[in-house]
């Protein structure tokens, strides 16, 4: 299993924070992967690019706000577990963002490359989440 965490400081508030989180189809705003979303009733289609392109149809599995979104997509090849959480910082917020992402059946032999892909694939993504945390880009 390749797992990704990262946690974010942002002077936006518990419920601002969570309420631009919680909206999944914000995720092509931040993560360079992301190429497009769409939302399919309480599920999202997700096109990602990772040396290829493929839709994931991501379903919500936990919906808590302000506090945790959990989400949860899996292909013939992959199986991808994005848990959001917001904590009350101050005045502001922080956002952990916990990303796992596994090989199915006989493929998870292949899990310590998929490792060494998914920290540069996440660490493009916080760099992204960092920025529209800011408060500038989350705000709209």
């Amino acid at each position: 299993m390749a797992r990704y965490v990262t946690s974010v400081a942002t002077p936006l508030s518990a419920p601002e924070a969570f309420a631009y989180m919680g909206d999944v189809t914000h995720f092509v705003e931040w993560d360079p992967g992301v190429k497009r979303v769409l939302r399919v009733g309480a599920a999202y289609d997700l096109t990602v690019q990772a040396g290829g392109t493929t839709v994931m149809r991501y379903e919500v599995k936990a919906y808590e706000p302000p506090r945790r979104i959990l989400l949860v997509a899996r292909t013939s090849f992959l199986t991808s577990v994005d848990e959001v959480r917001v904590e009350v910082a101050g005045s502001g917020s922080i956002v952990i963002y916990d990303a796992k992402l596994t090989f199915n059946g006989p493929l998870g032999l292949l899990d310590p490359l998929l490792c060494l892909a998914f920290r540069r694939i996440g660490d493009r993504a916080a760099t992204g989440l960092k920025r529209v945390l800011s408060g500038q880009a989350a705000a709209g």
